[in-house]
């Protein structure tokens, strides 16, 4: 982030925004939550332009969002396909809670479109506010306090 206000550099909205911000990114990791890892994988689920697809996976890649690891289908030549991070992996709680205000403020009436469930026992899980003892706390209940890193 170059040329902005020192409340912007220290907001960890904006710093987020500046590398997911841009209209195509997070549905670009939405379809690598998916398992796609190929450009054309993205390119036909998502009906994007070649140039812009080019444009988002380099600055996926270069936020560390995404990695490049090459590949080779027999009797191809190689080529890139693009692989979540740690970094992109952190971002499923993030994915998880616009399609819960989508679900609830904007749907569609088909239902969820992806519903998260446990690896483990296959039971539907929730997003939530939880304390440091394990107690669940309602959005009424919920506050933000300015952070030792805000201006203030």
């Amino acid at each position: 982030m170059s040329a902005v206000a020192p409340s912007l550099q220290r907001c960890s909205i904006a710093r987020t925004l500046d590398v997911l911000g841009q209209k195509w990114s997070l549905l670009i990791v939405r379809e690598a939550m998916w398992g796609r890892t190929r450009f054309a994988e993205f390119r036909e689920r998502l009906g994007i332009a070649p140039d812009i697809l080019t444009d988002r996976l380099g600055r996926l890649v270069e936020a560390g969002v995404l990695e490049r690891r090459p590949y080779r289908d027999e009797g191809e030549r190689e080529r890139e396909e693009y692989v979540l991070t740690d970094s992109g992996r952190a971002l499923l709680p993030v994915l998880a809670a616009m399609v819960d205000w989508g679900d609830e403020f904007r749907p569609t009436g088909f239902g969820p479109a992806a519903v998260y469930t446990s690896r483990t026992t296959g039971a539907p899980l929730q997003l939530a506010f939880v304390d440091a003892d394990g107690a669940r706390h309602e959005l009424d209940d919920v506050v933000p306090v300015r952070g030792p890193g805000s201006l203030g």
